[in-house]
């Protein structure tokens, strides 16, 4: 009976050893959509940071924002087929997030912030694979930043209460701006990376990308909430801004032009760092 008991240990023990191990690794089919997603996302923010280097310098440039991104591409050699290629990764990112969201950003199916956060983002990168569809099947260019900020805000200010909710989104927007420049200069972000094999090297490049790439995605955001706050405290939604009209903003602080054109670095090297992260991201 003792052998008996030891073989059913040893059994119940490897079971258990595969059920967590199939828990903390998630299928490859969710590595294949998140490696999609973070080039995507990296091919645009290397894009938004080339076109506000291009505005810095005064040269006549698209929008410098996702919709600018996308007229870009698409003007580019076989544009149509590298937009089709955006949707397909914004696709993939919006369900590898909502992967997340029910299966456990830590691979464990624990549902608390974290997967809260994740599921924000998938309905997000949802909205952005519909739009980029739409320009490229439809040739319908999705609004700008711009546009979007002070529409919203136009029509929330003109319900009662609409002025304290344009304040509420603003705060959010800074505090996410806030948590990213606090991402990029503690190095938070290289908990979600893992190294296998790599370099000291490339370790030490990937981080200074995240490090500078992070800190001035965060600048930006945390600009946007700024500006709309500005626009809920003196009930003026034409003082809404999206990306774009913050970044050239940038160019008329007493820095003038280079504040605009290291910031558009960042965000070129924030777009560099992402297509790292679909290499070593530790849930692909």
């Amino acid at each position: 009976m003792t052998t008996g008991s030891a073989a059913r240990r040893r059994h119940v023990n490897r079971t258990d050893r595969a059920n967590r191990s199939r828990t903390a690794n998630p299928p490859h089919a969710l590595n294949a959509l998140a490696v999609a997603g973070f080039v995507a996302r990296g091919v645009t923010y290397a894009l938004i940071g080339v076109l506000a280097l291009a505005i810095a310098f005064g040269k006549a440039a698209p929008e410098a924002d996702r919709t600018g991104a996308l007229q870009a591409v698409g003007a580019q050699p076989f544009g149509t087929i590298l937009l089709w290629l955006l949707v397909i990764g914004f696709a993939a990112m919006a369900l590898w997030r909502l992967a997340q969201a029910g299966y456990g950003v830590d691979g464990t199916g624990h549902h608390g912030a974290a997967e809260a956060q994740a599921a924000a983002r998938g309905v997000i990168y949802a909205v952005f694979a519909f739009g980029t569809f739409e320009f490229v099947h439809r040739n319908k260019l999705p609004q700008s930043t711009n546009q979007q900020s002070q529409d919203f805000t136009s029509t929330a200010m003109a319900h009662s209460g609409g002025r304290i909710l344009v304040g509420i989104v603003a705060v959010v927007i800074v505090g996410i701006g806030l948590y990213m420049i606090h991402n990029g200069l503690t190095r938070a972000f290289l908990k979600d990376l893992r190294f296998a094999g790599a370099s000291r090297k490339t370790r030490e490049t990937v981080e200074r990308l995240g490090m500078i790439g992070n800190t001035a995605r965060g600048v930006v955001f945390a600009a946007v909430g700024v500006f709309m706050v500005v626009a809920a405290v003196r009930f003026d939604p034409a003082r809404a801004k999206g990306i774009d009209a913050t970044l050239r903003s940038f160019a008329h602080t007493p820095l003038g032009p280079w504040l605009l054109a290291v910031v558009a670095v960042g965000l070129f090297l924030f777009g560099v760092y992402s297509m790292c992260e679909a290499k070593w991201h530790r849930s692909v």
